[in-house]
This record gives C-alpha cells, sequence and structure tokens, in this order.
C-alpha cells in the first residue's frame, strides 16, 4: 500500500504519516517525491511517497483541499496515545506473556538476565534486558539486539497483537545508537560539504536510514538517498551540486 504526505521538512511529513496511519515509523518505508525550495537555507515544502505492506489500524482517507484527514475516531476514543514511563512490573497477561518469552529465549542462548518493562505507549511497549551479557546480546551495531526485537514482535502477533510494537532495550543501547548516528550524519555533512562530493554509509535498517534522513534534512545544500535492496540499504550523502 502506498500513501502521499506533505510536511515542511521530511521529518514533519513522516510525522505526519506516522500519526494519520496510525503506524510506527519503522513500519513503513519513505520515497521522497518532491522538494520545495524556500528562500536561501530552508526547504519550504516536502511531498513523500509511503510504503508499507501494514495496514492502518484506522481507516484513512487521504483530505480534501484545505481539510483533514479521517482518522477512524481516534480522537474520540478517549485513549491516550501515550502513556509513557511506569511500572517496571507487567500489568497485564500480555505484558507478562512477552515478558516470559523474551527471558526464555535469552536463556535458550545461554545469557542469564531479566526482563522488565521500560515503558508503555499507545501501541508500544517497551521492555529492558538487565544481563551481564548486554554486550553480546547487542550483538554488532545492533543487529543481536534487533533479531531478539523482530522474534518478540512475531510473538506478539501470534498472541493476536499485531497492532503492538514491541522494542527491546538494554544498557539504553537504543539512545546510545540514536546519538551516535546523529553525531555521524553532521560529520559526513561537513566532509561532503568540504569536498563537494558524496559517502556511502554502511548498511542499515529503515530506523537508522530514517534518523540519518531527518537529521540532515535542514542542511540546505546536502542530500540523502537510500541505495541498494532488502531490509538493510545504504544510505548515501552527497554535495546537492552532484545531482
Amino acid at each position: 500500500m502506498t500513501y502521499e504526505f506533505e510536511g515542511r521538512t521530511e521529518k514533519e511529513a513522516i510525522d505526519r504519516a506516522a500519526e494519520e496511519l496510525r503506524l510506527e515509523k519503522d513500519d513503513f518505508d519513505v520515497e521522497i517525491l518532491e522538494v520545495q525550495r524556500q528562500g536561501i537555507f530552508k526547504k519550504g515544502r516536502v511531498r513523500i511517497r509511503v510504503h508499507t505492506d501494514k495496514p492502518a489500524a484506522a481507516p484513512y482517507a487521504a483530505p480534501a483541499e484545505g481539510g483533514a484527514p479521517d482518522r477512524g475516531g481516534a480522537e474520540e476514543s478517549g485513549v491516550s496515545r501515550r502513556t509513557g514511563f511506569g511500572a517496571p512490573e507487567a500489568q497485564t497477561d500480555f505484558e507478562q506473556t512477552l515478558i516470559d518469552f523474551v527471558t526464555n529465549l535469552i536463556t535458550h542462548m545461554g545469557y542469564s538476565g531479566t526482563v522488565s518493562v521500560l515503558f508503555r505507549e499507545d501501541r508500544k511497549l517497551g521492555l529492558k534486558i538487565d544481563s551481564e551479557y548486554s554486550s553480546i546480546l547487542i550483538g554488532k551495531k545492533g543487529k543481536n539486539l534487533d533479531a531478539l526485537q523482530l522474534l518478540a514482535n512475531i510473538y506478539a502477533g501470534r498472541q493476536g497483537r499485531e497492532d503492538m510494537r514491541i522494542i527491546l532495550d538494554t544498557e539504553n543501547y537504543r539512545i546510545r545508537r540514536e546519538e551516535s548516528l546523529v553525531r555521524l550524519a553532521y560529520t559526513v555533512a561537513d566532509r561532503v560539504r568540504e569536498n563537494r562530493g558524496s559517502v556511502l554509509l554502511e548498511p542499515m535498517n529503515p530506523f537508522d536510514r530514517r534518523l540519518i534522513h531527518t537529521t540532515l534534512n535542514d542542511i540546505a545544500d546536502v542530500e540523502t538517498k537510500s541505495e541498494g535492496e532488502g531490509l538493510y540499504k545504504q544510505v548515501r550523502v552527497y554535495y546537492k551540486g552532484l545531482r
């Protein structure tokens, strides 16, 4: 399924897509259709096309001119879109089931550890793994943690909760990874602006790629694009005059 959205920046357009489709940002891929510049240093409007294999959680209708999209009554549901941090102990049978699953998963891998709730949001549950083997559970560039997270999401779907996105973290890796990628993005941007060239980054998952794109979105003379096939694509950062 494909949808189109607009925003003042790529980040704003992506945020709007996630909100209106009621999907997580790593549930869809993004294609930049058009960038309209405004002024010298800022881009004006960005139009994107969203590709996803997951159905929207609520019916979505494209807005009429000047109108607002139908969000399926989400605003009237009375359900908080974000509950945030809370008790680390399981509050529902579903949470306990997920905690037990992840605990058994790492145990069968041969490592000890405890699992607790990190945060709760609407359609998203964060779980934290505390283990002396955290570095192994994270793996190179977080690939082991991503694999564990994928299994947890598959299991949640088999429990009838395809609408729930499970996020696994340990040793605050997700936050540290995000900070590292933002620093990398700015460092590479400075390099391509100085050399008037391009740099191809390492293969990344959709979330990491999107972070690079949105971080550099407002730098007027630098562009980014994803290259390759499959889940792990590469981001090319290049001086705008090269395109």
